[in-house]
């Protein structure tokens, strides 16, 4: 139920940035161009885990650290390499690059303890 609820408020606070942003709030630099890069795949794997789980009737089910890596490198390429080339609305920062496989990275080990936990 904990861990629910911190993906809820990180799902929250995502919105509420994208919101602020598209009402053209005045928000902190480091909020407007890093936190929802940060909170991207965190959300993201914890959403396609739970899908995979409910589909697969597999309560145990965790994402490998290859997968994890893999969508990592797919973000930041995808974002921060081809995107800018081809629409002025997204620029190349490889302080995204970083935040995608920090928040990546933390999610895998993040699940990794729990089920660590779990298992005991």
């Amino acid at each position: 139920m904990f861990r629910k609820s911190i993906y809820i408020g990180m799902f929250g606070i995502a919105l509420l940035i994208y919101i602020m942003q598209r009402l053209h709030f005045p928000l902190p630099a480091v909020i407007n161009n890093y936190v929802n890069d940060l909170l991207c795949l965190p959300l993201l794997l914890a959403a396609m885990e739970f899908i995979i789980k409910r589909l697969k009737k597999d309560k145990y089910f965790k994402f490998p650290v290859g997968f994890v890596i893999f969508l990592a490198s797919y973000y930041s390429i995808y974002f921060e390499y081809y995107l800018p080339t081809v629409n002025p609305r997204y620029t190349a920062d490889w302080i995204d690059v970083i935040l995608y496989f920090a928040g990546g990275l933390t999610f895998y080990f993040s699940e990794k303890h729990k089920k660590a936990r779990i298992c005991r």
